[in-house]
C-alpha cells in the first residue's frame, strides 16, 4: 500500500529537521548497555554526545510491564538467540531502565543538549514519557503489531519512527494505518533485521527502497556487530540511523554482541558523514566542479597579442592552453570574427566581457 501522499515528507526529531535533504540523524541506542547503573547512563550521554550523534535512546518498560514473572515453558527462551536458556522476566530484570531513572536521564541528556527520546512498551510509559515532554516516539519492531500501543503512541500527535523487523507488508499497513486514524502523519520507517546479533546473509539494506515506496522518509537500525551495513544504508539515502552503544568493550551486558563502543561508534559517524559527502547528488555538474577545483589541468582561451578595442578576432589571434582560467576552448570557432569591447593584452585569459 501507497502512504507517500498522505505522510509527512519534513519530520521535526527534536530540533533536527529530517527530510530528502538533511544529514542523517544518528541514533544511539543504549538500552541495558547501562548494566543497572544510572552513573553508567550519564556517562553514556557523555560519550555519546561527544562522538557525534545526535540523539541518545533508552527504552522505557519494567518487568512486569512486559512480560509475566512465570516461570512455565512459555516464558522461557528456547530459540537459537544469544538469550537462549534464559527466562524473559529474569532478561528484562537484568536490563531494564527503572521508570524511576527517566527524568534524571532526561534531564541530564538537555543540559548536555543532546537529544533524548525512547521506545515506550505499554500506555504507563506513554504516561512517564508524556511527563517528561518526549519529544519523538519510537515503537520497538517486535511492538509494531500491538495496535493498541500504536494507536495510543499515535494520539499524542509527536513523530513515530516504527522499526520493521518482524514485520511483513500487512504488518506494516496496519500500523500506519492506526497512526493516520489519529490523523498522525509523522511517520518514519526503519528497515531492521530482529536478529542478534544479525549476519550479513540476513540485513537486505535494499529493503530501504520498499520502504522508499510506502513513506517518503526511511531510515536503518542495525544489530550486526559492526558498522559496515549503517554506512551502506545512508548510501540508500536512509536518513535515521539507530545503532547500539556501550560505554566499554568490557561492558557486561545482553546486548553487547551487537553493540559498539565510543571509539568505533564515533568512526561509524565519521563514515556516515563522509558517505553522505560521497554519494552525491543525482544528476550533479561533473565538469563544473571539476573545473573549480582543478583549473591547472583544464585549458581555456588566451590572447596571442595585444589587440585593440573594436579589433576583430583571426584564427590567429586566440590559442588553448593550460590553464583553465579563461573562456573554454568550446567557443573558439564562436568567437573568430567578434570584436572585441576593450583593449586586451597577449597571454592574458579570453573572458566573457571582452565580447
Amino acid at each position: 500500500m501507497n502512504f507517500l501522499k498522505k505522510i509527512s515528507t519534513t519530520i521535526n526529531l527534536g530540533k533536527f529537521i529530517v527530510n530528502d535533504k538533511s544529514k542523517t540523524f544518528i541514533v544511539a541506542e543504549l538500552s541495558g548497555n547501562h548494566e543497572g547503573k544510572i552513573k553508567n547512563v550519564f556517562k553514556a550521554i557523555d560519550l555519546i554526545k561527544n562522538s557525534g550523534a545526535d540523539a541518545i535512546k533508552i527504552q522505557s518498560y519494567e518487568p512486569n510491564t512486559i512480560t509475566i514473572n512465570e516461570r512455565n515453558k512459555y516464558f522461557f527462551i528456547n530459540d537459537e538467540s544469544i538469550w537462549k536458556g534464559k527466562y524473559l522476566y529474569d532478561l528484562y530484570k537484568k536490563s531494564y531502565t527503572p521508570f524511576a531513572w527517566h527524568k534524571k536521564i532526561f534531564d541530564y541528556a538537555k543540559k548536555n543538549k543532546l537529544i533524548c527520546f525512547s521506545s515506550p512498551f505499554d500506555k504507563s510509559s506513554v504516561d512517564l514519557l508524556e511527563s517528561l515532554d518526549c519529544p519523538f516516539y519510537k515503537i520497538a519492531s517486535p511492538e509494531i503489531a500491538d495496535l493498541k500501543l500504536i494507536d495510543y503512541v499515535s494520539k499524542t500527535k509527536k513523530p513515530i519512527i516504527i522499526s520493521t523487523g518482524i514485520a511483513d507488508d500487512y504488518d506494516i499497513n496496519l500500523a500506519i494505518n492506526q497512526c493516520l486514524k489519529n490523523k498522525n502523519k509523522n511517520i518514519i520507517l526503519l528497515s531492521c533485521i530482529s536478529s542478534y546479533p544479525a549476519r550479513d546473509s540476513e540485513i537486505n539494506i535494499k529493503n530501504i527502497n520498499n520502504l522508499k515506496k510506502k513513506v517518503p522518509i526511511v531510515g536503518f537500525s542495525d544489530h550486526t556487530p559492526d558498522s559496515l551495513a549503517p554506512v551502506i544504508a545512508v548510501s540508500l539515502d536512509a536518513k535515521v540511523i539507530e545503532k547500539h552503544f556501550m560505554i566499554s568493550e568490557k561492558s557486561i551486558s545482553p546486548d553487547k554482541t551487537f553493540s559498539l563502543s565510543y571509539n568505533k561508534f564515533k568512526i561509524m559517524i565519521d563514515n556516515i558523514r563522509r558517505a553522505e559527502i560521497q554519494k552525491g547528488i543525482e544528476n550533479p555538474n561533473k565538469k563544473k566542479i571539476i573545473n573549480k577545483k582543478l583549473k591547472t589541468i583544464t585549458r581555456s582561451l588566451f590572447y596571442m597579442r595585444n589587440l585593440k578595442k573594436g579589433s576583430t578576432i583571426k584564427e590567429s589571434d586566440i590559442e588553448s592552453f593550460r590553464p583553465g582560467v579563461g573562456l573554454s576552448p568550446q567557443k573558439y570557432f564562436l568567437l573568430i570574427g567578434k570584436k572585441i569591447k576593450r583593449d586586451v593584452k597577449k597571454h592574458t585569459p579570453v573572458q566573457k566581457k571582452d565580447f
